[in-house]
C-alpha cells in the first residue's frame, strides 16, 4: 500500500492516548491561538483524567473549549470535523504556492506543509537549481538568471519585439516545470502529499494534476512599500545570504513580474492572497484545502 502522509489524525484518544501536544497543534490548525490552543489541550487532558476514560469527541471538545475560547469554540470545532474528513480522503494532497519574489510565499508554505503534517516541501527554486548543474548557460541561458533577470540572455526579444523581462520569465518558466512536474508525477507514484512554492507556479502554465486534491494560490503583497520590507526581514533574517540592494534596485521589475503573474490568476481563476498578515495568508491557504476536500466529498 502506499503513504499517503498527511496530517496527524485527531488525538481524541481511543486507538491511541490522548496527546496534548498533538491536541494543540490541531487547534492552532483549526485556527486558535498557540497560547488558547494549548490552554484548552490542557483542559481536556483534565477532563479525560477526571472521567476516567481514554477518549473524548469533538462535541465534548467544543464544549470545554468555549471557557477559553468563547464564541469562537464552534468555529474551531468546525474546522476539526472538516479536518478529519480531509484525514479520510485517500487522496494525497498538493498545495501549489505561487507569487513574485519577496511575498513571502515560502514562509506560507512551509507553516501550511507544517499544519496540515506534510512533510515534504519544494521549492521551484532548487528545481532551478538542480537544473542549472546540468545545463550549461549555453544550452539553457535563462535558468542561470534571477526569474526578473532572466530576459538579459535573451537577445532575441529585442528583434522579436518582445517584452524581454515576460519573454525571458516565461521561458525560465516552462524551462523549470518540466523539473516540477517530474517531482509531482513522483510523489502522485508513491501516493505522497506535497506542498510546493515558487515563482514559476504560474497560473495556467502547469499542466492539469489528476488523482490529488490540488489546491493552488498565489500570495502577493499589493503595497509596494510592504513589499520592500519583506526584503528587509529577509535580508536580516538571513544574515545577508540574500543581495539586498539587488532585489531592492529590481524591485520594479519584481513587481512587474507580480502584475503579470496576477493577471494570469484572475484569467485562470486561481485565488491571490494578499499577504498584509501572515497568519491569516497561512489561514487563507488552509481554508482554499479545506473547501476543496468539501468539494470532493460532495461530488464524490
Amino acid at each position: 500500500m502506499t503513504e499517503r502522509r498527511r496530517s496527524d489524525p485527531l488525538p481524541l484518544g481511543g486507538a491511541e492516548p490522548y496527546s496534548k501536544g498533538l491536541m494543540a497543534r490541531a487547534l492552532i490548525r483549526a485556527g486558535a491561538s498557540p497560547s488558547r490552543a494549548y490552554d484548552v489541550a490542557r483542559l481536556i487532558e483534565q477532563d479525560i483524567s477526571d472521567r476516567k476514560t481514554e477518549s473524548i469527541d469533538l462535541d465534548r471538545v467544543e464544549k470545554l473549549a468555549v471557557s477559553v475560547l468563547g464564541d469562537e469554540a464552534g468555529k474551531v470545532a468546525g474546522r476539526l470535523r472538516r479536518y478529519q474528513e480531509l484525514e479520510e480522503l485517500d487522496l494525497p494532497i498538493i498545495v501549489l504556492v505561487g507569487g513574485a519574489t519577496g511575498t513571502g510565499k515560502s514562509t506560507i508554505a512551509t507553516e501550511v506543509a507544517y499544519r496540515l503534517g506534510i512533510t515534504r516541501v519544494t521549492s521551484t527554486d532548487f528545481v532551478r537549481q538542480t537544473m542549472r548543474a546540468l545545463f550549461s548557460p549555453e544550452l539553457m541561458p535563462t535558468i542561470h538568471h534571477s526569474s526578473f533577470e532572466a530576459g538579459l540572455p535573451l537577445h532575441s526579444a529585442e528583434e522579436e519585439e518582445v517584452d524581454p523581462l515576460i519573454h525571458g520569465f516565461l521561458d525560465q518558466t516552462r524551462h523549470v516545470l518540466v523539473g516540477v512536474k517530474a517531482a509531482i508525477d513522483r510523489a502522485l507514484e508513491e501516493g505522497w502529499s506535497m506542498v510546493l512554492e515558487g515563482v514559476h507556479l504560474v497560473p495556467g502554465m502547469l499542466p492539469p494534476i489528476e488523482n490529488a486534491l490540488v489546491v493552488q494560490c498565489v500570495i502577493a503583497i499589493k503595497s509596494e512599500e510592504t513589499h520592500a520590507g519583506h526584503f528587509w526581514i529577509r535580508d536580516l533574517t538571513s544574515d545577508g545570504m540574500r543581495p539586498l540592494d539587488k532585489y531592492l534596485e529590481k524591485l520594479s521589475d519584481i513587481r512587474y513580474l507580480q502584475d503579470y503573474v496576477l493577471e494570469r490568476a484572475r484569467g485562470d481563476g486561481v485565488p491571490v492572497i494578499d499577504n498584509r498578515e501572515r497568519e491569516k495568508s497561512i489561514a487563507a491557504v488552509m481554508e482554499l484545502v479545506l473547501t476543496a476536500a468539501d468539494r470532493l466529498q460532495k461530488v464524490s
